[in-house]
């Protein structure tokens, strides 16, 4: 078969449970079903990973050993990951199962050299895009899909950046603030002036809580849970 491009475009899924786009990782929809005529069960389908604005320059390797590696992204501006069986992506789907690909997952092995296929965290916000490669051990690549639309991650603000002068709070915290200052203030001049009474009491009625009586004899007890117990043995 001659190399060709299947009509699929990579999209993010809506079924993360942790968020399908985080700071560094976004997660796809698994090619299932994408290459099935074009490929046999021995190829690999692989995940390319590029900054958007340099898909155009991208040559699919023409074999596996000339993968473009991660430890190189973003100065190389696209790497390939995830590179696995075409047996993992059948058809078929068990009830309940989750089939999804987490782009950037993996932390362990960014600046290791020996894996040029580590999924890393994503350096920046992007924006990427994506497509699969279907390639063969022996003969390079096969088969590939259109590449996703742009994929832009979420940024995280610096805390050092949040304006917290009260100057810029709204006109409705300043009145809520003052009026709860108000109501503080009268709450405290309220129990200033006026203590709270709780009746006198007349010491010669009152019964005699504690007094001189005979020393109290308590009986020693050896309690069985805490003495004669064997040493603690690991």
């Amino acid at each position: 078969l001659s190399f060709v491009t299947v009509p699929y475009e990579p999209e993010i899924t809506a079924l993360a449970p942790e968020g399908n786009i985080t700071s560094s990782t976004f997660v796809l929809e698994q090619p299932r079903c994408v290459f099935n005529n074009t490929v046999s069960d021995t190829d690999e389908i692989w995940l390319v990973v590029s900054l958007s604005s340099a898909i155009s320059n991208f040559t699919n390797p023409t074999s596996l050993q000339s993968l473009p590696p991660f430890w190189q992204f973003p100065e190389t501006p696209n790497y390939m990951t995830m590179g696995t069986s075409s047996l993992n992506y059948p058809c078929e789907k068990s009830s309940g199962q989750i089939t999804v690909l987490r782009v950037g997952n993996e932390t362990g092995c960014v600046l290791d050299r020996s894996r040029p296929d580590c999924n890393g965290p994503l350096p920046g916000p992007g924006p990427y895009r994506v497509k699969f490669l279907a390639m063969s051990p022996a003969t390079g690549p096969k088969a590939e899909t259109k590449w996703s639309a742009p994929i832009t991650l979420k940024t995280v603000k610096d805390p050092a950046s949040i304006d917290t002068w009260p100057g810029r709070r709204s006109a409705g915290m300043i009145v809520i603030t003052t009026i709860l200052s108000i109501l503080l203030a009268i709450l405290l001049a309220s129990l200033i002036c006026c203590p709270p009474s709780f009746g006198s009491l007349d010491i010669s009625e009152s019964a005699e809580i504690m007094g001189k009586q005979d020393p109290v004899t308590v009986k020693r007890y050896n309690t069985h849970h805490i003495y004669d117990q064997p040493a603690f043995k690991n």
